[in-house]
């Protein structure tokens, strides 16, 4: 029986997020700087990581509380040997309604049908330039664009829905916003452009470098005929537009221009266990890994999500302003370890 739960704002619970590694292959400048998660990095030893059993069972008690989409992150995910049976397990719960992976897509050819056999179907691959030599300064891996565009047609061939992400900052990429929305839009798969954000401590951000929902809408405006689309559900946090002649769309987050706290639905769970309630935290989550491993049942843990999700009060994107970002001492959750 699920007892559906709402933190101090009153927010239910939705969504569940679990990074399942902080490794990954790429080194891309606003998550892992490659000048601070070098080649001698200590990334987390494996039995720090929570197990696909622990995984699953805290998958399952969530369900209890409300969730119904769980969402698998990194770090890069794919580098998480045997990643396929997270999933298969994960489809076994009752309650579960939607799975989806975040990924660089650069192991899809290598674990895409292993993870479809095991009952995955959405996959969200971040792609920050559609042009090979701006996408190699950005990965820093000398990765080329057009490798994870035969990636991204592999994919849909085997049966994946795929969203693009791009994380659009000014100066850098965003003249790569027309030329993706045009290639994607002729493939009709959904390409999706994110507002810079101050995530984790590394990446440099100010105001300066975010490209706007409202600027990013006039240079799409100025070249293609676009109407809006109706929201799907409470809580989504992309604003969907459908070009007017074949109906393909492309989305906005604005996650710095205009905040989505009031409808966040999500609660985290970090590559060692530990749970959050924003993708801003500060490094003290609780740690659940240590909770369940004291011995807890099954109960005593849903008792806890309770108490974590009722004392849940985080807003940062709402308050966030150019002199508390300037002024802020605390340090927070890095996106290879909590995911994005």
């Amino acid at each position: 029986m699920v007892k559906q739960i709402t933190d101090k704002l009153g927010r239910p619970i939705r969504d569940l997020r679990l990074s399942v590694t902080d490794r990954c292959n790429f080194r891309c400048d606003y998550c892992m700087p490659k000048e601070i998660f070098g080649d001698d990095f200590v990334f987390l030893p494996k039995d720090e990581l929570l197990t696909f059993s622990e995984m699953e069972r805290i998958a399952r008690v969530y369900t209890r509380l409300g969730v119904k989409k769980i969402r698998i992150t990194g770090g890069e995910p794919l580098m998480r040997r045997d990643l396929y049976k997270l999933i298969a397990a994960l489809n076994e719960i009752d309650g579960v309604e939607d799975i989806g992976l975040t990924t660089n897509g650069l192991l899809l050819k290598k674990h895409g049908q292993k993870l479809y056999d095991a009952g995955l179907r959405r996959i969200n691959v971040s792609l920050d330039a559609i042009d090979n030599e701006l996408f190699q300064s950005i990965n820093n891996r000398n990765i080329k664009a057009d490798t994870i565009l035969e990636q991204i047609d592999y994919a849909v061939s085997i049966g994946f829905k795929v969203k693009v992400n791009v994380v659009v900052q000014k100066g850098i990429n965003d003249d790569q916003i027309i030329p993706m929305i045009q290639y994607f839009k002729d493939k009709n798969i959904v390409v999706r452009f994110i507002e810079f954000m101050d995530v984790g401590n590394d990446n440099g951000w100010d105001f300066s470098k975010v490209v706007t929902k409202d600027e990013m809408l006039a240079m799409v405006e100025d070249e293609f005929d676009i109407e809006a689309v109706e929201p799907k559900y409470y809580g989504e946090v992309a604003k969907y537009y459908r070009h007017k002649d074949n109906g393909a769309q492309f989305g906005l987050i604005t996650s710095v221009s205009q905040s989505f706290c009031s409808t966040c639905t999500r609660a985290r769970l970090s590559s060692d266990g530990k749970f959050y309630g924003c993708l801003f935290s500060t490094v003290d989550g609780f740690n659940v890994k240590e909770f369940m491993r004291s011995g807890k049942t099954d109960d005593e843990l849903q008792a806890k999500f309770e108490e974590l999700w009722h004392i849940r009060d985080d807003r940062y994107s709402d308050e966030r302003t150019e002199q508390t970002v300037a002024n802020r001492r605390r340090k927070k959750i890095n996106m290879n370890y909590i995911g994005g």
